[in-house]
């Protein structure tokens, strides 16, 4: 009785493990669509630490869809990163829009960190790029700013290590600065739009690039500033300055010079009322030692009033107004 109890313990504990290691439910999905996937390689899957069911659906995806994969390869993909479910759509949407694409192909394309389902859709529906308002200015000095839609289709063999949508974006962009910059009227850009098409078209910009330019439309062109005007303002504004500058510049060497001037007259000055505070202290000593009389001081000092009233005179003179006749 007992050995009959530790049989069915073990039978369960034995479908447990089995179901437990194997998806049973996934090997019969498999069975019923034509795939033919051992126990064992599922069971492999689980010690892997592989989700099953992540590499047996796009497995019967790709069966149903005519493609002929390998397990193996599958699972080294995701046990890579990659996306396979994305991988397995996008081989058969190229399968069915007779694009060259081979599983190896895809899925280095996904583990370079790109979309190869949208590169695919792309190829087969081009995408329209819009790029930001570019601002050029012609050899008038007038700004235009132009905007434009670029059409591009994605090159399945420069996918991995070719430029993306920022690089055709850039590009795209100098070639309008280019083009309106070699224009030698604003109004030659004005009405004729699809001169900057051609000549961008024309520079090969796609080349490096993931994408293939099929087509660049000018959506828009706006006129913007006369910064050839705005030029000029601003360096008569500098010329002004400058001009004020060195204006200044002269006054103040001006009033340095008059400033020392006036400086050096006070020190003549000074040195003149020096002299004379020195002329009474000689007369005093000359009177002393007998070699000026009493006489000649007091000639001397009429001399100097008679001298003192001419001066007075002759200024009263010159101040006075000339009477009219």
């Amino acid at each position: 009785m007992v050995s009959a109890y530790i049989t069915i313990v073990i039978v369960i504990l034995a479908v447990f493990i089995f179901l437990r290691f194997i998806p049973l439910g996934l090997w019969i999905s498999a069975l019923a669509s034509g795939v033919h996937v051992s126990v064992f390689t599922l069971a492999g899957m689980r010690i892997r630490r592989v989700s099953p069911s992540k590499i047996v659906t796009p497995l019967i995806k790709a069966e149903k869809a005519g493609l002929h994969m390998d397990i193996s390869k599958m699972e080294a993909h995701y046990l890579a990163g990659g996306n396979l479910d994305r991988v397995v759509t996008a081989l058969i949407t190229a399968r069915g829009a007779n694009i060259q694409l081979d599983f190896p192909e895809a899925c280095a394309i996904d583990l370079a960190g790109r979309d190869v389902l949208e590169a695919v859709q792309m190829s087969v529906n081009p995408k329209v790029i819009e790029t930001p308002t570019v601002a050029a200015i012609a050899k008038d000095g007038i700004e235009l700013r132009a905007k434009a839609r670029v059409t591009v289709r994605a090159n399945i063999e420069r996918l991995v290590g070719g430029a993306g949508e920022e690089t055709v974006v850039a590009r795209v962009g100098e070639g309008i600065v280019t083009t309106v910059g070699s224009a030698e009227t604003h109004k030659a850009v004005l009405e004729n739009p699809d001169l900057i098409s051609r000549t961008v078209l024309s520079k090969g910009l796609d080349a490096g690039t993931a994408f293939e330019i099929l087509s660049i439309d000018i959506a828009d062109v706006d006129v913007g500033r006369n910064i050839g005007a705005q030029l000029q303002m601003d360096q008569a504004e500098a010329d002004r300055r400058i001009a004020q500058a060195k204006a200044e510049e002269r006054r103040a060497m001006a009033v340095a010079r008059e400033q020392e001037m006036k400086a050096a007259a006070q020190e003549q000055r000074a040195k003149v009322i020096e002299a004379e505070a020195e002329v009474p202290k000689a007369m005093a000593t000359a009177l002393r030692e007998g070699k000026l009389g009493v006489l000649d001081y007091y000639e001397m000092k009429n001399t100097i009033a008679d001298t003192s009233m001419r001066e007075s005179i002759a200024g009263m003179g010159e101040g006075r107004a000339p009477q009219k006749q």
